[in-house]
């Protein structure tokens, strides 16, 4: 398969799939069943609870949709930016890399979807540490991206031309 779909590529489309899948399981069943909505919030474990929010912004709250116009730019800007990492992702030939956009193409999808039929992101994870919270209220999406850029960060520092090389031919290097 020498074409635009080649294994890797189908992987990597396939972790965008189920990651966008997911996310939109768990945020149905949060809002739905769960009716995290109307209970605000739904202790867990010590660590960890089910908290509703509306997310109207970008990463870290930023850029917040406070009109329509924003809403919609929210919506393009989002869209553009899964677009560019569809076609990064086509270009691509090592798993490593091609997984980690994956992740990062389906939590944006995952994302994308909200923004477009709510106006808001739907989160809800909350991890804390009795008061303190590591992090935003954040849901499956956002902690795909999050990996996916982790990944990508890594691999761009601490793998090698020649390790990528080896990886896209499927064999190991050599032993000293």
């Amino acid at each position: 398969m020498n074409g635009l779909l080649t294994r890797n590529r189908v992987i990597g489309l396939a972790i965008a799939g189920v990651i966008f899948a997911l996310d939109q399981l768990v945020k149905w069943w949060v809002i739905g069943p769960l009716k995290l909505r109307e209970v605000g919030k739904i202790d867990l474990l010590p660590f960890f609870d089910l908290t509703y929010t509306e997310n109207r912004g970008v990463s870290l709250g930023l850029l917040q949709a406070t009109s329509m116009e924003m809403r919609w730019a929210l919506v393009a800007i989002t869209a553009l930016i899964a677009l560019v990492v569809l076609v990064w992702m086509l270009r691509e030939k090592a798993l490593g890399d091609i997984a980690g956009l994956g992740l990062i193409l389906g939590g944006a999808l995952g994302n994308i979807i909200d923004r477009y039929y709510l106006g808001y992101v739907i989160d809800y994870a909350d991890f804390h540490i009795g008061d303190f919270r590591p992090f935003l209220i954040f849901n499956i999406a956002d902690a795909a991206i999050t990996i996916g850029v982790l990944i990508i960060l890594a691999r761009s520092f601490f793998v090698s031309d020649k390790d990528t090389a080896n990886e896209q031919a499927g064999t190991q290097p050599a032993e000293s």
